[in-house]
């Protein structure tokens, strides 16, 4: 009976582990030089971790996948890992938080059961003591730097979680209620607008250009905090936070759009968040989670992080060049010249070519080369055919050398 895969999950392919280990090697690369340190957490973690003082929204926690974990007559429960930064951050306050800065990155995979994903994979960086603006420009640079080098052009969108959960506070809702709200004005909800006017005109008066706004950049946050300042005055601080992070991206030549409906959650996002788009399809976000340690027994510390969806990535880019590729056959004794067979195959792979020996299925044609080795008398001779129809027989060692640098030239 065929099994199938489970459903939600995806297989990984030869030519998709191409593209895989490319963006993770890019993203490695460029996270290393700017002074970040691998780490990796568990695929498990307490289920106490996520549900702590609302580090996950119940929508969430509904989603993640659990279970007892059975300890003698009691059990833990615990989950799938389904988010990369709350584990992090625990790593952070059981490990690093002597450090007065901590740049941490990882490629990890998360679990939830929603729609057609159930295991995605991640590339995160992590930003632990960074202050603000400084942290958020960090961290949006170096993902612009990670999408050049994959030659991905993405829109940088921005937004401002405190200043959306701050409007929201103004109406004196319930705690429901407020959640409710703030996902109403994230999915860009007009009608957001009119029900709360009657509460609070000066909170709908904000809403509404909050809402009507696309593609604004720096120009568009000093009107906002000029408005701010006349009619919520405690709230301006949070346009000037985003002003500040806009001016920096403006001076580093990066493009960007100020979004409020960004359309997503933020659970435990404190400050300026970030999204990241190529076309219509959202590959990455973050943002600033000042809250986020204490709620896990640490003190508190900035911080800011971002993730970029490597499954999503996968889909824009093309695989680099393959390097060629050299059939070997051997027609010499295996018992006396096997040492000579697998040094003339090392030697090639460390010249940079890729070898396969024959073992009597492989097809001439899916090569770029194929090699043949034999003996006359006691020499060593060599016969080599090339994709285009090239033969040359009874070559050398050196002359081979030659011939396949020279077809590789000319490729």
């Amino acid at each position: 009976m065929k099994v199938p895969r489970c459903k939600g999950t995806r297989d990984l392919l030869p030519q998709d582990m191409v593209l895989f280990r490319q963006i993770e090697e890019v993203f490695r690369s460029c996270c290393q030089s700017w002074g970040y340190r691998e780490i990796r957490t568990p695929t498990l973690e307490y289920l106490h971790l996520f549900t702590s003082a609302g580090t996950l929204s119940p929508a969430r926690l509904s989603r993640v996948y659990s279970f007892l974990d059975w300890d003698g007559w009691s059990g833990e429960r615990v989950v799938l890992r389904p988010d990369g930064t709350i584990p992090t951050a625990r790593l952070y306050v059981e490990n690093l938080s002597h450090l007065p800065l901590a740049r941490l990155f990882y490629v990890e995979n998360t679990f939830s059961f929603e729609g057609e994903e159930r295991e995605r994979w991640q590339c995160g960086a992590e930003l632990i003591g960074g202050s603000e603006p400084q942290g958020e420009a960090e961290l949006l640079m170096l993902t612009q730097e990670i999408l050049n080098r994959l030659e991905l052009r993405a829109e940088f969108r921005l937004s401002h979680l405190g200043l959306l959960r701050g409007l929201v506070e103004e109406l004196a809702l319930g705690k429901e209620e407020e959640a409710d709200l703030l996902q109403q004005i994230l999915q860009g909800d007009g009608d957001v607008v009119d029900r709360v006017r009657s509460r609070s005109p000066e909170v709908a008066e904000v809403l509404s250009l909050l809402l009507n706004v696309r593609k604004a950049a720096h120009g568009f946050l000093e009107n906002l905090k000029g408005l701010l300042f006349s009619t919520l005055p405690h709230l301006a601080r949070y346009a000037a936070d985003l002003a500040q992070v806009a001016k920096l991206l403006d001076q580093a030549g990066a493009a960007y759009q100020v979004d409020f409906a960004l359309g997503q959650e933020f659970e435990y996002y404190t400050g300026t968040v970030f999204q990241f788009r190529a076309g219509t399809e959202v590959v990455g976000g973050g943002g600033r989670y000042d809250e986020l340690i204490p709620l896990i027994g640490g003190r508190k510390v900035p911080a800011a992080g971002f993730a970029l969806y490597l499954d999503r990535l996968m889909n824009f880019l093309q695989p680099p060049p393959e390097a060629e590729r050299i059939l070997l056959r051997s027609h010499l004794t295996f018992g006396e010249d096997a040492g000579v067979t697998f040094e003339f195959a090392r030697r090639l792979r460390s010249e940079g070519w890729v070898v396969e020996l024959e073992a009597g299925a492989l097809e001439a044609a899916d090569f770029d080369w194929v090699v043949c080795l034999k003996r006359q008398g006691e020499e060593l001779l060599f016969d080599l055919q090339g994709k285009a129809g090239q033969e040359w027989k009874g070559l050398s060692l050196a002359e081979t050398l030659e011939k396949l640098k020279e077809g590789h030239k000319r490729a």
